[in-house]
């Protein structure tokens, strides 16, 4: 089992149309073979003072996957590569963070 954070910036502004633009995606994802978690999250602010800064044009995925082998086909599934050209102007950089338990 491997754990996916994806951190992805967005153009100012765009956060919840992007947001909504993944929805859309989500429950085709959550039907791939493998796939055991798959959402997008947002910083809140808080009083803890280990927190870093919030981040207001950025959407964390969680995801969760059986294998590095279900992640990619994941990433070149149909529905992928059409969500990825309608968000293509909305995003500016995103970053992956595959983790395996320790």
């Amino acid at each position: 089992m491997i754990r996916v954070l994806a951190t992805i910036e967005l153009a100012e502004g765009r956060r919840d149309e992007f947001l909504a633009e993944f929805a859309k995606i989500v429950p085709l994802v959550l039907e791939e073979e493998g796939c055991l978690e798959y959402g997008p999250m947002v910083d809140i602010p808080t009083s803890i003072g280990a927190q870093a800064v919030v981040r207001e044009n950025v959407a964390t995925v969680v995801e969760k996957w059986e294998s590095i082998d279900a992640l990619e086909a994941h990433l070149v599934a149909p529905h992928m590569i059409e969500y990825r050209k309608k968000v293509k102007e909305m995003v500016t950089g995103t970053e992956l963070r595959i983790l395996k338990p320790a």
